[in-house]
């Protein structure tokens, strides 16, 4: 197998980049594989649940973003990588994995994937998702009291403590590395019918 192509997808929380990944898997199924950030964040077994509530998961160091870039590497190579699960609702790592083989197409999708170098380098094509920050704050506190079973005092709380300005200071400025910017993510049927394309011609 010739070596895979990795598209990245980033963009600041609840900007639709999951929306835009769902919507590639749906169409090309088991020919793509999706790698987000978020399954790689650090195990924090020392502390207590309520110490990883504190946490600023936005920051770049909370990620352990070089075992995805070694997790990245073999699959370019044809190899099958184990990756870890995280618990949002315990807020660490699980003790088990999940086998991902290795496709012709990689997607890696998350909030951070432009701020590293050497993970940005890895890439062949560069995404980022812009959406309006009333939009996404909104779209945050649906996702979080649904699938992650929080209270709305916390999301509000951690929004603007960690959220708001850690986009500031690595989500935006990633922005300038992206070869393609899609305003309102998933729901621009354009630019997703543009990449779906693309990744058609490469499946090809």
């Amino acid at each position: 197998m010739d070596k895979s192509v990795i598209i990245g997808i980033a963009g600041g929380t609840g900007s639709g980049k999951s929306t835009v990944s769902d919507k590639i898997k749906e169409e090309f199924g088991d020919e793509v594989t999706i790698l987000s950030h978020d399954f790689y964040y650090k195990r924090n077994d020392s502390l207590s649940c309520e110490e990883r509530t504190k946490i600023n998961y936005d920051h770049p160091d909370a990620i352990e973003t070089e075992k995805m870039i070694k997790d990245i590497t073999s699959l370019q190579e044809g190899k099958s990588i184990e990756r870890p699960v995280y618990s949002f609702t315990e807020h660490n790592r699980e003790n088990s994995t999940v086998t991902v083989n290795s496709t012709k197409v990689i997607i890696i999708e998350g909030i951070l994937i432009f701020e590293n170098k050497e993970l940005r380098d890895l890439m062949d094509i560069k995404i980022f998702v812009d959406t309006d920050a009333d939009i996404r704050i909104l779209r945050r506190i649906v996702r979080d009291v649904k699938e992650r079973k929080r209270d709305l005092e916390s999301i509000i709380l951690q929004y603007c403590n960690t959220v708001k300005p850690m986009h500031e200071q690595f989500v935006e400025p990633s922005k300038r590395y992206a070869d393609i910017i899609i305003p309102e993510g998933g729901h621009n049927t354009v630019a997703l019918n543009m990449i779906i394309e693309k990744i058609r011609s490469i499946l090809k």
